[in-house]
């Protein structure tokens, strides 16, 4: 295996996922982005069930608080947890979405959207301030309730 292919590896299947997605999306442009996000959002809900039930109760800020944990605290930033608002900033995009587009972004992040509205028994609002994908320095993004 040449250094090239060794560097193109992905380190988790979160990143193999992110591979797939940017090699669809190379190929077919916007128009796989509702796909996208549907398939993502269908994986969120299942997630937000599982955490659902491991939860005591469904407050944002408990959820908010698991979702967290499975984010790691050298790339994501918590700037502000409470049971109405939600604020984070990450250096990088864990699916490795870094100078694709931002329509991509929020396609992908239907799997955060329904995640938090599954978990939460709430509609949740999700603005994505900033992020890696349109070229932005790092994410910012903010769930409220």
């Amino acid at each position: 295996m040449s250094k090239k292919s060794a560097e193109d590896l992905p380190k988790n299947a979160i990143e193999a996922q992110g591979q797939l997605i940017k090699a669809f999306y190379e190929k077919y442009g916007n128009e796989i982005l509702p796909i996208i996000e549907t398939v993502l959002g269908r994986q969120g809900r299942a997630l937000g069930l599982r955490t659902k039930k491991k939860i005591s109760d469904n407050k944002l800020s408990t959820v908010a608080k698991v979702f967290s944990k499975s984010n790691d605290p050298e790339s994501v930033k918590v700037i502000s947890i409470s049971d109405e608002k939600f604020h984070i900033q990450g250096m990088q995009c864990p699916f490795g979405l870094e100078n694709t587009s931002r329509e991509l972004c929020e396609a992908v992040m239907a799997i955060d959207y329904e995640y938090f509205n599954i978990a939460t028994d709430r509609k949740i609002n999700l603005h994505i301030n900033k992020t890696v994908a349109a070229g932005d320095p790092f994410c910012d993004t903010i769930y409220t309730v």
